[in-house]
Parts: C-alpha cells; sequence; structure tokens
C-alpha cells in the first residue's frame, strides 16, 4: 500500500513581527519629515508591504498614540508625535504608569545604570546640563 504524499506548501517567506513592521513605517514616516497618506508610506517601502497592511499598522500606531492623522482627500496623512527618542521615553513612561511600585521601578532601573548613565542622569536631575528638548 502506498503512502500518501503530503501536500505541497507553497514557501511564503520568513514572517516579520508587527513590532518591526511598525517600526519600520515609523522610520519612514520619521525620513519624510512630513505627513503621508497609507500609499506613500507603502511606496517608500519599495511595495514590500501590501497597501492594507500599511492601513493596518498605521492605525495601530495612531490608537498607541505614536501617530497623529489629518485627513488628506479621501485618505489620512499621518505623522509622528515625536522623534526616536520622545517614543522611547514615552514607552518608559507607560510601563511605569501601570506601576503600583514605582519606587521600586525606578530603584531597580538606577541601580542597573552604568557609572556613566547614572552620573549623566543626576546632572539632568540638578539641572546641571539643560536637556535636548
Amino acid at each position: 500500500m502506498a503512502t500518501p504524499t503530503p501536500p505541497v506548501v507553497p514557501h511564503q517567506g520568513r514572517r516579520r513581527a508587527s513590532g518591526a513592521l511598525e517600526g519600520e513605517v515609523l522610520a519612514a514616516l520619521q525620513r519624510a519629515g512630513a505627513p503621508l497618506t497609507p500609499r506613500e508610506v507603502q511606496a517608500t517601502l519599495s511595495g514590500e508591504l501590501t497597501y492594507s497592511t500599511v492601513v493596518t499598522i498605521l492605525s495601530r500606531l495612531h490608537g498607541k498614540e505614536v501617530l497623529t492623522r489629518t485627513p488628506r482627500g479621501r485618505a489620512y496623512a499621518y505623522a509622528p508625535l515625536t522623534d526616536e527618542a520622545g517614543l522611547a521615553a514615552r514607552r518608559m513612561h507607560k510601563v511605569l504608569d501601570g506601576r503600583a511600585d514605582r519606587e521600586v521601578v525606578l530603584t531597580r532601573f538606577a541601580d542597573g545604570l552604568n557609572d556613566e548613565d547614572a552620573a549623566l542622569l543626576r546632572r539632568l536631575l540638578t539641572g546641571a546640563v539643560p536637556g535636548p528638548w
């Protein structure tokens, strides 16, 4: 009796994690320096993503309050709310805001800093170094 042949499944390449896709779209918007529609974002990514995927990613980033959007014709044009450093700071704030034990979290964060970063943080907190903002 012959063994059945397994079905052939076409190779679809490696899928990227949604965080990686969000990062690519966000980087494209930051490079542009001006609000872009989903079609314009798609074009900057060399057609690597479908239009519907770009729209989904932009909608998710807008929902996470990472992007602003304004009507442009029949679509929206999206722009980042801040630069990469600002986004990292926002993520840090969100993590901290979600914790009841803020003092413990901040203490462990500060304890994990290397000497150079700890000294910089000390200077920033005492106003000895003006922030880049």
